[in-house]
């Protein structure tokens, strides 16, 4: 059967209405590969996904200026419908307005009655036609609710981001979050060097140049094909991970001959990057509550080369015995969290999350953090990192830890974090890092140090 990139998308958009599961699972569950679907297909199909959760909340706003009955009360499936093809309009100059209207028309009929046709039919000609001119809320009568309408950002989050920095700052950050993120892989110098890896890819993809801060990344655009077909990922050059991940292991400076505990692994980006900065050499445990991904960080340990990863699956947020895991010289918790630090690669978490998450991932970050100060060793360090940059989740969870674990304080060490990123976590004892700085997705970590 032939791919239907437009109705592939709008099934997406509606299962991931249900919350059930997020963008990336879905995407992972549909692998697209190349062998059953055209490339021009999967980037269309990729366009419509990204671009309407992307832009969801502008695409809204513009819709209920032409709709007499409130968004809220229309099927979502139906919405859907709505959002896609005004993206195509306003988006796509490529596809003609009238080609994103007559497709939306046959989607509604598989999803509401004749009358829900004739209703989505006469809104979006009307739209096609006087989108441009949709008035926005004025930034002088009310900063949040213009950015939110403009940049397509929950107001909960404008307010936030509004009281902290500012409005120039939060208006290009917005900005950077809606930006189409490059694909960040860091060399596996195991195996091979920056240079042979740039070399090696350089005619499947566009733009290829190397991060700013980390001598082991580099980011590109446009890949030819799948990141997994590529023959120097075959071969475990290199792994995908963003800059700012890499900066966190840079900022833990594992040494060869050390033990170390990657207490939350998931899927090993972190995992080979502390391996080949030991130089394969030590002990690293890499734990996680989810079997699954365990598996998976050990294929990926084997494609890297690795040899001193060993796996434990366990659920570090409840007591456990201390016993079964010894003490470690250094323990690296990459906490659960929002992941507001992402959405440029995952815009659904802006949809997804809310106010009162953050105070849920704040008590599931405290009870990891307090549990795996048990298995520091004396002088051994304990980083904690999230990929969030709310107070929360951050200086709040620090401040909790060290209130209650007096034989711990901040390690202003560096590690190997290069120049001004260096300095200035010798100076604010935390490394922090924003979408709309050099490319990089929004991380904070800091180094916690036991005294006695």
């Amino acid at each position: 059967m032939k791919f239907d990139a437009r109705k592939t998308a709008w099934t997406t958009l509606n299962k991931l209405d249900k919350g059930r599961k997020t963008l990336k699972i879905l995407l992972e569950e549909l692998n697209l590969d190349e062998t059953h679907v055209p490339k021009r297909d999967r980037a269309l199909f990729n366009a419509l996904v990204h671009g309407v959760i992307r832009w969801r909340g502008r695409l809204d706003y513009i819709l209920s200026h032409f709709s007499n009955t409130p968004l809220k009360k229309i099927d979502p499936r139906v919405l859907n419908v709505l959002r896609l093809a005004l993206f195509q309009i306003i988006y796509l100059d490529r596809i003609p307005k009238s080609a994103a209207v007559n497709t939306a028309v046959e989607l509604t009929k598989t999803a509401g009655a004749p009358w829900v046709v004739g209703y989505v039919n006469a809104l979006l000609r009307r739209a096609s036609k006087e989108h441009q001119h949709v008035k926005f809320p004025g930034i002088a009568n009310n900063n949040a609710e213009s950015l939110a309408a403009d940049k397509s950002f929950p107001m909960w989050i404008i307010e936030r981001w509004l009281g902290r920095y500012g409005l120039d700052v939060t208006s290009r950050l917005c900005d950077a979050v809606n930006s189409i993120a490059p694909i960040t892989v860091r060399t596996n110098r195991l195996k091979t060097s920056p240079q042979k890896l740039m070399n090696a890819i350089a005619n499947d993809v566009e733009h290829v140049t190397q991060t700013s801060y980390s001598q082991d990344g580099i980011l590109f655009f446009n890949p030819q094909t799948t990141i997994p077909k590529f023959n120097a990922f075959k071969r475990g050059w290199f792994q995908v991970q963003d800059e700012a991940a890499q900066l966190v292991s840079l900022h833990l400076n594992p040494q060869p001959g050390e033990t170390v505990l990657d207490a939350c692994a998931g899927y090993g980006g972190k995992t080979g990057h502390i391996a080949q900065l030991m130089n394969n050499d030590g002990a690293i445990v890499a734990t996680d509550r989810n079997a699954k991904k365990l598996l998976q960080l050990e294929s990926e340990m084997q494609r890297l080369g690795v040899s001193i990863v060993s796996t434990q699956c366990r659920d570090l947020e409840h007591p456990f015995n201390q016993e079964c895991f010894g003490v470690y010289d250094r323990i690296i918790l990459d906490a659960p969290c929002s992941g507001l630090g992402v959405m440029r690669r995952n815009p659904d978490i802006k949809w997804l999350n809310c106010k009162k998450n953050l105070m849920h991932f704040k008590q599931t970050q405290i009870q990891l953090i307090h549990n795996l100060a048990l298995l520091v060793k004396p002088n051994g360090i304990l980083l904690y990192s999230v990929c969030s940059p709310e107070p929360e989740e951050n200086e709040d969870v620090v401040k909790d830890f060290l209130k209650k674990n007096k034989d711990f304080v901040i390690d202003y060490g560096s590690g190997q974090l290069p120049g001004e990123l260096g300095q200035l976590v010798k100076s604010q004892g935390c490394l922090r890092t924003y979408p709309d700085f050099r490319q990089m997705d929004g991380f904070f970590s800091i180094r916690l140090r036991r005294i006695s």
